[in-house]
């Protein structure tokens, strides 16, 4: 049979154990919902540019209204700090209407690195229709 004095050297030792195993799946678990993060805010400024896009090629759109709809889209679906780091910029070359978003997504999670990235998107303007009798 053990000596008691054995039994109490070896108190304690379940519980640090098991303490660390938490630590690391939380720590695990908080980088997988920043990735989420990052990935759900990419999606939206994808969609955002693209909308932005669509409504500045119709022909009696142009730049502001390109701007202003991809604004209008990030403001509805990345509000907050996340959203603080991306510009929209729209250009019209007479047949075609693209967008830039320059993007620098800062974690909410300290220690976590930014992600920085470009997403561009293009889209044929459409003619203006000239309607004869």
């Amino acid at each position: 049979m053990p000596s008691a004095s054995r039994w109490r050297d070896e108190g304690g030792h379940a519980t640090v154990t098991y303490m660390l195993a938490i630590g690391i799946s939380l720590m695990v678990f908080v980088s997988m919902v920043n990735v989420l993060l990052f990935v759900y805010a990419r999606g939206v400024i994808r969609a955002a540019v693209d909308e932005g896009v669509r409504a500045g090629s119709f022909a009696d759109a142009g730049v502001v209204e390109c701007e202003a709809r991809a604004g209008d889209a990030l403001s509805d679906l990345l509000g907050g700090s996340l959203g603080d780091g991306v510009s929209v910029s729209c250009a019209d070359s007479g047949t075609e209407m693209s967008a830039t978003a320059d993007v620098t997504l800062v974690s909410p999670i300290p220690g976590f690195a930014a992600w920085s990235f470009v997403l561009e998107a293009r889209a044929v303007k459409e003619p203006d229709l000239v309607v004869t009798p």
